[in-house]
């Protein structure tokens, strides 16, 4: 029952706001850069958002918005645990992910700045926030009261009437009936029934397949509501929507049941107790200096009167978050500011967690064989009991579309670790050819579904080294990993460009321990066995060592996040990105074999026609595919200018000899050059690519690489995409070989000169930001600005010699490397880059800058926080100094647009679901994404596409700059770019 207030009811001149709690925690935690307090490293960012967006809220009241003051105010929390939703349904918001690591000590915090500001902060055991939201408006509005509900949340839509409306505070924007009715093509009465159907993938509420919010609000416009669709469904004609809402009747129940909120909860704190009281300056002075917010302490002094000076902060406690420094670490923090306190403290977390995973030693003879349904059932029982888990699997090989599993391997605790063998065979033979499967294993059939309950268990944080190979590997058996760490990522995130992510690299860097090679296990070369044939006891004390030693790594890397920093990066560029690239990777590409056979022969006629005019210019026949037989043709016979010779005494034939040859007019090198062209695209994709289709899809399936550059760029392998040639003619028509499929269509969506843009934000570029913002033609207004000359009518070859300044500034370009570029002298492309910096001053200014800190601080970091390490930049050696000066100018901005791409892919196939559409994201390269969809929904993606590319820095931050998205659909991948 709920209490009685002896406060009066409210009437129709009061006015209720009640605040997702929720809404304004997360908002303020992306919106803002990772925040901690002095000197003991706490993290606050979140709070501070979370105070400032209160602070605001009480001062204007949403009366500007709504038209009404404020009488009555309340922030409405969730209470952590389970809903009666759960009892029900027990996989209600089972696949979110639990939040960021260094959220988790600010909830509390929340709460008590809450209560500081002397507004009442309202939570209740076994209802959601939503729920107690939706009892307190109807209260309200029955008493007659207007209500704001401070929320952008669907979910909340269903509540809108004429009493009850919605302030969406992301956006400034009012939410009341025209707004509800375009999100979801119904009426907020009607807004239940669209959910039940459409249903949720972020809260996994299941609704009925097939059928997105459109098709959804088609429906209940119809048949007025889900009981009377679901009645009337054997009379609808499309067959496939017709068998499934008859099949999945009771699901769509069910989902009606969870998104339909309860407004009847009896609440604990009656909302006649919700009158706005006077803010008590004391109260939240103590709170806001405690926390160290010193710009809001001084906002509410003033208003309140207050003398800072007299109040002291409140005592702070939160379990498990050390506060207190020594007074000797006190001392060395006053001694060396700031960033002295920030280093300690990361240096401290890292060596203690690196000494409490030593502490207990490797020891590959301890390790459980299991090898009966009953004890796998203990392990993942202690494992649900613990609440995370690292995970490692064996299987046939490297590649994941194609490996079969051979065992798993789980950690509880240092040296704690066991290994499941499921489909090892005696190595005479294999499953296929006569050796049989080995005593002592569980079947695969029985062990699959324990290991999937665990696996999925959205309870218990799987850890794994490098999880994309084996969330992609598992997925093929119907499992899919979540929620999961990946301690390749966290050290990626921590440390790229001071090392390898390895598990033996990182293992021996972290815990001075070198884990069994693999050859030791499956020999090498010719000899080499695949894990299948490995004999389970030998297999044991390899698999299980990995996810010991994954596990250790996970204890020592996961603590250094909040400590350095970077736990925002982490969480939000990185993790995600396993399972969006391991989608992608099992989607793979459809490739025209015939056509590549025939580009193959085309290749070889003429790198045929070119060797015998390579070998008529030489005067005699020679290999040319032979460095050393090429420099003494070039050099010692002919006397070309500009020869090397390399360390063994052979004249070098680099590519950027023969380039600098070719430019300097001479013949012979420029048909070189043209030859090993050929060479490559027929021996690296023509000929190579057919090879890489998959037996059992028809497709191609790259890997891609997420730890394997400086920047945050992506990488790929068998076969790489990345590097296609596309300056050349030849080089494209390797793009037309990428096809759709039978009735479908290929997107190319291609972020337009998103380096520039980012360069023009980072560096604050008047002339560029009004170019990009006014839609001008970027290399057109440089050449303006340089040469002083007009726009229109410019020659075209001025245009691409600003173009080629523009792209070579933010790569380091030297004259030397510009002249070669442009065909120029080198005194003449040293003069262009001196009237650029003169006409970008903030260029220049940009570059001084970014050197600047990268030799004071090691690193660099991109717009996102994203973090370049370069240890050696302070080294002696000058060209090497250079070089690293150049490549830390540059990784901010390459690692800004590699930052933005990534949270476009992040978002990328939810907005596709929720927009009803089918394209599949199938490759990323560099600043494009490619789809296929089918032919009759090209129109309606597109602008889906570009909408989720063009926005994708919001709302962590808003660019300067527009980002541009040109996007075109066809049959192959070159006429859609």
């Amino acid at each position: 029952m709920s209490k009685t207030s002896l406060a009066p009811a409210l009437n129709e001149n009061d006015h209720l706001i009640l605040v997702d709690g929720s809404t304004f925690i997360f908002r303020a935690y992306h919106a803002l850069p990772p925040l901690t307090r002095k000197p003991d490293g706490l993290p606050i960012g979140a709070v501070s958002g979370f105070c400032n967006m209160l602070w605001k809220l009480l001062q204007s009241g949403f009366e500007k918005e709504t038209g009404h003051a404020t009488t009555h105010l309340a922030v409405i929390f969730d209470k952590s645990g389970k809903t009666f939703r759960n009892d029900f349904y027990p996989d209600y918001k089972a696949h979110r992910p639990p939040p960021p690591e260094d959220l988790i000590p600010q909830f509390g915090l929340i709460r008590e700045a809450t209560r500081a500001f002397n507004v009442p902060a309202i939570e209740q055991e076994g209802y959601e926030a939503d729920d107690l939201i939706a009892t307190y408006a109807r209260q309200a509005a029955a008493q007659g009261a207007k209500v704001t509900i401070a929320s952008g949340d669907k979910d909340l839509m269903q509540l809108v009437t004429d009493k009850i409306g919605m302030v969406d505070t992301m956006k400034n924007k009012v939410i009341s009936f025209p707004e509800v009715e375009e999100k979801f093509g119904v009426a907020p009465d009607k807004v239940v029934e669209v959910q039940s159907l459409a249903g949720d993938s972020v809260d996994n509420v299941p609704g009925v397949p097939g059928i997105g919010l459109k098709t959804a609000a088609l429906l209940i416009n119809e048949y007025g509501d889900l009981e009377n669709l679901l009645s009337s469904a054997e009379g609808i004609k499309q067959k496939k929507r017709r068998e499934n809402l008859i099949e999945f009747a009771e699901q769509a129940r069910i989902s009606w049941r969870l998104v339909k909120l309860e407004e009847n909860v009896p609440v604990e704190t009656p909302v006649e107790d919700f009158s706005v009281a006077e803010l008590d300056g004391a109260k939240a002075i103590g709170f806001l200096k405690a926390i160290g917010l010193n710009t809001l302490t001084r906002k509410v002094a003033e208003i309140t009167a207050t003398d800072v000076a007299q109040i002291e902060p409140i005592e702070i406690e939160i379990a498990g978050w050390a506060t207190v420094p020594t007074e000797t670490q006190q001392e060395e923090t006053a001694t060396q500011g700031n960033s002295a306190s920030a280093s300690w403290t990361a240096s401290q977390v890292a060596a203690q967690a690196q000494a409490e995973q030593a502490a207990i030693p490797v020891d590959t003879q301890s390790y459980e064989t299991v090898s009966t349904l009953a004890q796998l059932q203990q392990w993942v029982d202690a494992a649900i009991a613990q609440g995370y888990v690292a995970v490692d699997t064996e299987t046939t090989s490297l590649d994941a579309m194609q490996a079969e599993l051979v065992g798993v391997s789980l950690a509880l605790a240092p040296g704690k670790a066991c290994y499941i063998p499921l489909a090892h065979v005696d190595g005479e033979g294999d499953l296929l050819g006569g050796g049989g499967l080995l005593p002592g294993q569980i079947a695969m059939n029985e062990a699959l579904p324990v290991l999937k309950g665990l696996l999925e268990n959205p309870a218990v944080l799987k850890i794994a080294q490098n999880l994309k190979y084996d969330w992609l590997v598992l997925s093929r058996y119907n499992i899919t990993v979540t929620p999961y760490d990946d301690t390749m990522l966290l050290s990626y995130a921590l440390d790229a460009g001071r090392g390898g992510n390895g598990m033996d690299e990182l293992s021996e860097r972290w815990l001075n321990h070198k884990p069994i090679p693999f050859k030791e296990v499956c020999g090498s070369g010719k000899s080499m066995i695949t894990f299948d044939k490995v004999p389970i006891e030998k297999a044991v004390a390899y698999a299980a060592e990995d996810a010991d030693v994954t596990l250790r790594l996970w204890h020592i890397l996961k603590k250094r996040l909040p400590a350095e920093q970077v736990t925002t990066v982490y969480e939000r560029l990185e993790r995600p990105m396993v399972q969006v690239l391991g989608t992608m990777e099992k989607r793979g590409v459809s490739i025209d074999r015939q056509m590549l056979s025939r580009l193959s022969g085309d290749f070889a006629q003429k790198a045929a026609a070119l060797e015998s005019e390579i070998h008529s210019l030489a005067g005699e026949n020679f290999n040319i595919a032979s460095p050393k037989q090429l420099g003494e043709i070039l050099f010692g016979k002919m006397g070309l200018p500009g020869g090397k010779k390399t360390k063994t005494g052979a004249w070098s034939t680099s590519a950027q000899v023969l380039d600098d040859l070719a430019a300097q007019g001479h013949e012979m090198p420029s048909r070189i050059v043209e030859w090993r062209q050929l060479a490559k695209l027929k021996s690296t994709y023509t000929d190579a690519l057919p090879g890489f289709i998959n037996n059992e899809t028809g497709r191609v399936h790259t890997s891609y690489s997420l730890a394997s550059t400086t920047t945050g760029r992506l990488s790929s392998s068998e076969p790489n995409l990345q590097n296609i040639p596309v300056r050349t003619e030849d080089g494209r028509k390797i793009r037309q070989a990428f096809v759709a499929g039978a009735g479908n269509k290929l997107i190319s969506a291609d972020y337009s000169q998103i380096e520039l843009r980012v360069l023009a934000h980072m560096a604050d570029i008047p002339q560029l930001k009004n170019a990009f913002a006014d839609g001008l033609d970027i290399h057109a207004m440089t050449a303006s600005e340089m040469f002083d000359m007009p726009i229109e009518g410019m020659d075209p070859m001025v245009r691409r010699q600003a173009k080629a300044i523009n792209f070579g500034i933010i790569y380091g370009i030297s004259a030397f490397g510009l002249a070669n570029q442009l065909g120029i002298s080198r005194g003449e492309a040293s003069d262009y880059i001196k009237m650029y910096f003169q006409r970008f001053p903030g260029i220049q200014e940009y570059m001084e800058e970014t050197k600047k800190f990268v030799h004071a601080n090691g690193y660099v970091e991109t717009i996102f926080g994203r973090r370049a390490h370069y240890p050696d930049v302070n080294t002696k050696n000058p060209n090497m100094r250079q070089f690293y000066e150049r490549a830390a100018i540059n990784a901010p901005i390459q690692g800004s647009a590699a930052d933005i791409i990534r949270r476009a892919m992040m978002r990328m196939d939810q907005a596709l679901l929720d927009a009803n559409l089918e394209a599949l994201m199938l490759l990323q390269v560099h600043d494009e994404l490619i789809f296929e969809l089918p032919e009759a929904q090209v129109d309606a993606t597109i602008p889906v596409v570009k909408a989720i590319m063009e926005n994708a820095c919001e709302p962590v931050l808003q660019l300067s700059v527009p980002l541009k998205v040109d996007a075109q659909a066809a049959s192959n991948w070159d006429e859609a770019h």
